[in-house]
């Protein structure tokens, strides 16, 4: 068959450990066969990264803004452990966190549904969307542990010195406390994201907080999202046909437990944590979860949920055969493609990204599958398959499909 020629480069941002394995043989087996692939290449690899000083992770997210489109393998965040075993010159930030920063991006997470894979929530009959606002709040908190009796205050000095003062606690015996921070600007963008990504799938949106308890924190969030809502998504919404639902997010929990899914639900940056793992588990498995980071301006990086299956890389080092789930990975890139080919109104594209995912699930309901999914498929007949079967498996389909 004649090879689909792309028109712009998307952003490729290599990973670690067993999901760089696996992004080779997606490459070799699901995309060069059929597209005239253009990207514009990034090694994120741990060791790569140490070697350029994290340089290239801003290259990667400025990249990103300059094409539109990116898609990235699981990534090292290293730790104390991670820092001895790789040698690194200091324990580098979480790549993830430093591109959301730069594009100002809200990270929406959802799970790839396949048939013969039934949600724990039986009444689960469509994806749930979690948006989670990935800046501050927990994630940028300063913390002190208090040693024996005295005062906590929270202190704001502004330009003009005129403090203004808060009594947090008397402590009258140790404890302990912490101090938080949000930006109105910060949650700007993530309402518009948010309303963008709604409009762009076409589902109502549902936001949540605790602003009967929070009445200036939580409750600046909501003010936020429904002015923002009101002045520039109103209408826009209403053309549509989708809804903008606000509720508390104990009353979020409990609707969408009893609910047919179908919805984005946004969330603080804590509660997208929880509940985007909450969701995946229920739907079935983490590494059936899809994830795309959405700035204001309109730009899309692609990832899977799940990290780099460390577990699984240490025994293909050993020579063991693994069987790991592709799946995520290869939505990320199918994402990435039909987002590029929508952009670049090359049908072509899109039509090939949406024919990969069909051949993906269809593998799945076929009964070839890598072995997190056999124990929780279904059907009766199932055949394991491992890491690179699996992926030769899907392209079977593929050609057929194409």
């Amino acid at each position: 068959m004649k090879k689909i020629k792309m028109i712009n480069p998307l952003v490729e941002m290599d990973g670690d450990e067993m999901t760089r394995i696996l992004w080779g043989m997606i490459k070799d087996e699901l995309l060069n066969p059929f597209i005239d692939l253009r990207t514009e290449y990034y090694d994120l690899g741990l060791e790569y990264r140490n070697e350029t000083n994290d340089k290239v992770t801003v290259e990667s997210a400025e990249a990103i803004k300059k094409y539109g489109v990116g898609v990235k393998c699981a990534t090292i965040t290293p730790n104390a452990d991670r820092m001895k075993e790789y040698d690194l010159k200091e324990i580098w930030k979480s790549p993830n966190g430093t591109i959301r920063a730069i594009l100002d991006g809200t990270v929406f997470r959802a799970p790839i549904t396949v048939d013969s894979i039934k949600p724990y929530v039986r009444n689960w009959e469509k994806p749930i969307t979690i948006a989670r606002h990935a800046y501050g709040d927990i994630y940028k908190d300063v913390e002190m542990k208090i040693e024996g009796k005295g005062k906590v205050e929270l202190v704001f000095t502004p330009e003009n010195g005129e403090e203004k003062r808060e009594l947090i606690h008397n402590f009258t015996e140790s404890g302990v406390v912490l101090g938080m921070h949000n930006l109105n600007k910060s949650i700007e963008s993530f309402a518009r994201s948010c309303f963008n990504f709604a409009l762009d799938i076409k589902q109502d949106l549902w936001f949540a907080t605790k602003d009967t308890i929070s009445k200036k924190y939580d409750h600046t969030f909501k003010d936020i999202f429904n002015d923002i809502y009101l002045a520039e998504y109103d209408e826009k919404f209403k053309k549509m046909g989708i809804e903008y639902f606000y509720t508390l997010i104990d009353d979020a929990v409990a609707r969408v437990i009893k609910s047919e899914g179908g919805m984005i639900w946004a969330c603080k940056n804590y509660d997208g944590d929880v509940m985007s793992d909450m969701v995946a588990t229920a739907f079935g498995s983490l590494a059936m979860m899809t994830s795309v980071l959405v700035s204001p301006e309109g730009n899309y990086e692609y990832e899977a949920a799940h990290g780099t299956v460390q577990r699984h890389y240490y025994n293909h080092l050993k020579g063991q055969e693994t069987s790991t789930n592709s799946i995520a990975t290869i939505f990320a890139w199918s994402g990435a493609l039909r987002k590029r080919g929508e952009l670049d109104n090359l049908k072509e594209l899109v039509n090939f990204a949406n024919k990969l995912e069909e051949a993906s699930l269809q593998t799945i309901n076929e009964g070839v599958m890598t072995k997190d999914l056999a124990l929780i498929s279904s059907l009766e007949n199932k055949i394991i398959a491992n890491s690179s079967d699996f992926i030769k498996a899907i392209r079977v389909r593929l050609e057929k499909l194409v």
